[in-house]
């Protein structure tokens, strides 16, 4: 890739799991790079293996709470100043707590929503802000396969958060479409990352990191409107996620 052709990419929740790889492929591809999350050491340390491999990339880091409604216009906002521009934003942060509603773990479902989803809000609200006041760029939601249905016991808020943020960036899409300002959506099935350690020990569907975040970032260069990844097997489960019968569908979960 030409430095021609190189875009400034910011992406929360960037100091492990998805985030963190993101950074390195994005890297690799010669884009730089506006990384944030809560772990300021975690970023330090991306940044200087990114650096060591990519010499001429850029590669700027804030810390950031996406609870923090303030602190999330203000990292986003300089950002956008210490580049000039940012031209693509992946809202990435998330949380996989939860507890099956009605005992007792009020609180866990709560984190995850505000977190998963009026966090996600704060930062869509800020990127579009952004790409507004520049009148292009590229919105990237990085949503879950679990958001094609309703799913019981802990995951029941997780995957509700999930189609909320799915349905906030689409229907962007729809207010933005045919204008400068593209919209992506990523529904990542199983992917290795830290939040989903105890997953990785049960199914035999589990992309590795490096492997499952080539395929979002392979989506995300080619600019879809969306895309389950990685598409096999993720993209034809989607139906049967979306149509089996109740009975069927709780078969497979």
């Amino acid at each position: 890739m030409s430095r021609g052709t190189a875009k400034t990419v910011l992406i929360t929740g960037a100091s492990s799991g998805l985030g963190a790889e993101m950074a390195r492929q994005f890297a690799a591809l010669g884009h730089d790079l506006a990384l944030c999350a809560r772990r300021l050491d975690r970023l330090e340390e991306l940044r200087a293996e990114i650096l060591a491999a990519h010499p001429d990339r850029r590669v700027e880091i804030r810390t950031l709470d996406v609870t923090d409604d303030d602190q999330v216009f203000e990292v986003f906002r300089g950002f956008a100043t210490d580049f000039g521009s940012i031209d693509r934003v992946v809202i990435n942060a998330g949380l996989g707590k939860g507890a099956p509603l009605g005992t007792g773990g009020y609180a866990a479902n709560r984190e995850t929503a505000m977190t998963n989803f009026v966090a996600a809000l704060a930062q869509s609200e800020a990127a579009m802000e952004i790409f507004r006041a520049q009148g292009a760029g590229h919105f990237v939601m990085i949503s879950s396969m679990s958001a094609m249905r309703g799913l019981p016991k802990t995951m029941t808020t997780y995957a509700a958060t999930k189609a909320g943020v799915a349905h906030l960036a689409e229907g962007l899409r729809n207010e933005l479409h045919g204008t400068p300002i593209k919209v992506t959506v990523l529904y990542p099935g199983y992917i290795a990352s830290e939040m989903n350690e105890q997953v990785a020990q049960s199914t035999p569907m589990m992309a590795s990191t490096e492997k499952g975040v080539r395929a979002m970032v392979d989506a995300i260069e080619k600019g879809k409107d969306s895309a389950c990844v990685p598409a096999l097997p993720w993209a034809p489960l989607s139906l049967v996620m979306k149509h089996a019968p109740l009975p069927v569908f709780k078969k497979l979960m």
